[in-house]
């Protein structure tokens, strides 16, 4: 249960991320509301995961949800470079990220 709640966690957290560009520096309320909403809930997740899962491995798994998942919708919405290198670094994250799951104590 604590690794599908830190899933939605990071979900929330590419959430926000996008978020932000749509709020304009926090001058358009409806973005913002939304943004501030996600930014919370991804936090509360995050806090309720690391009840069962230890501190480092869950941060590091949900910022690397939120840095992989965030390139990629940078890449699709807002036409950001899709270069081989950058695949490859976000390959990387996502392996970190699976690696920490395979060798989590929880």
């Amino acid at each position: 249960m604590a690794w599908a709640l830190l899933f939605l966690a990071g979900l929330f957290e590419i959430g926000w991320a996008i978020g932000l560009k749509y709020t304009d520096g926090f001058t358009r309320p409806w973005p913002t509301t939304w943004t501030v909403l996600a930014m919370v809930v991804s936090v509360v997740l995050l806090a309720l995961t690391v009840r069962t899962l230890p501190i480092g491995t869950a941060y590091a798994v949900w910022t690397g949800i939120g840095a992989a998942g965030t390139v990629l919708l940078g890449i699709t919405l807002f036409g950001e470079p899709a270069t081989a290198l950058r695949l490859a670094c976000i390959a990387l994250i996502v392996a970190g990220i699976v690696g920490l799951k395979v060798l989590s104590p929880a």
